[in-house]
């Protein structure tokens, strides 16, 4: 595609050869002079002035002069955008695979496919244009939305509903049991769980994502939100719209998360808690209280990240005071010595 046209489809500004074409797109080290690259993070400035790329994505044109370059507000949402349009998803068989089996009962809308060896129990709907991939398990009365993609292997149980326009990934399961027993005298006796998962538009659910159902009522994930791969979310957790859970995220039953909120890497929470709007909770954290709107904490437990700070450098600073005291100690003895010693 020409740099002149791409631009233009992009709400970009172009900086340089409108004749110029790009065939692809790379990163700034793995670009060559036909691919389009970006830069978002003003760490790479200087790699992207030795780039080979035809073109490159930016915020400030001043810091590439004399490069071919498509200028816009958000160069990580323009990428977004120039991949769907240089590198477009493949087309999709629509109708069912042979070796798929579909209940009577079930309803499938127009321009749905369902690959090999899938599976819609009786009662489901799959809404327009959705997508089943090989080997997904529906079970029965679930409902699924418009344009969404369930990718191969994909288990949504009994009951449960998704959104329209919701993604998938390989692996995940929706609406399995929710962890709940009466342990009575060391026996662990099975509760029931008899709840839901709901959940809204436009949400993205990663590789093997467990969403448990609710013991009673729903287990819900709001509108928007991202949800990263190997991610467990269990009973009656309700998720706010927006929100970010990345990779080996866990959130405990019955906790209450706003809208907008961030879990980084490996953190999570335990249960029955209430967390606010905005928040940010850091990588390996553990939550064990309610959070704030707005607060960002980190550390086990997790506190206000500036208080985790002081005690990260305190915690450093250990050896050093463990010698001043040692040295301290020493001075004293010395003195007490010495007193006694007069006093005799």
């Amino acid at each position: 595609m020409r740099l002149d046209e791409l631009a233009r489809r992009l709400d970009a500004t172009l900086v340089g050869d409108p004749e110029a074409v790009v065939d692809g797109v790379r990163s700034l080290s793995d670009a060559g002079p036909t691919h389009l690259s970006f830069l978002h993070n003003p760490k790479y400035v200087e790699q992207a002035r030795t780039s080979r790329a035809a073109a490159i994505l930016v915020r400030d044109a001043e810091a590439l002069p004399e490069r071919n370059l498509l200028v816009c507000d958000e160069p990580y949402l323009a990428l977004a955008r120039a991949l769907e349009l240089i590198h477009p998803a493949e087309d999709v068989v629509r109708g069912v695979h042979p070796s798929a089996i579909v209940d009577d009962g079930a309803r499938l809308g127009e321009d749905v496919a369902v690959g090999p060896c899938a599976v819609i129990g009786r009662g489901s709907r799959v809404g327009d244009g959705s997508i089943i991939g090989a080997g997904a398990v529906i079970g029965r009365d679930v409902e699924i939305g418009a344009k969404c993609h369930l990718h191969p292997r994909v288990v949504i149980e009994d009951r449960c509903r998704v959104g329209d326009r919701c993604i998938l990934h390989a692996g995940a399961v929706v609406g399995s049991d929710g962890f709940g027993f009466a342990s009575v005298g060391g026996v662990h006796h099975k509760v029931p769980q008899v709840g839901i998962v709901d959940i809204e538009d436009d949400v993205e659910i990663g590789a093997n994502v467990c969403i448990d159902r609710a013991a009673l009522g729903v287990t819900r994930v709001g509108r928007g939100t991202k949800v990263d791969n190997l991610v467990q979310i269990a009973h009656n957790v309700e998720i706010g719209e927006g929100c970010l859970l990345v990779a080996q995220v866990g959130i405990s039953g019955s906790t209450t998360i706003g809208s907008h909120a961030v879990f980084a890497g490996q953190s999570g929470c335990s249960g029955h808690l209430t967390i606010g709007d905005r928040v940010v909770l850091g990588a390996k954290s553990a939550l064990y209280r309610d959070m704030p709107d707005g607060a960002v904490w980190t550390g086990i437990p997790a506190r206000p990240h500036r208080e985790w700070l002081k005690s990260t450098v305190n915690l450093q600073r250990l050896d050093s005071l463990r010698e001043s005291v040692k040295d301290l100690e020493g001075r004293v003895a010395e003195l007490t010595e010495a007193v006694e010693g007069h006093d005799t």
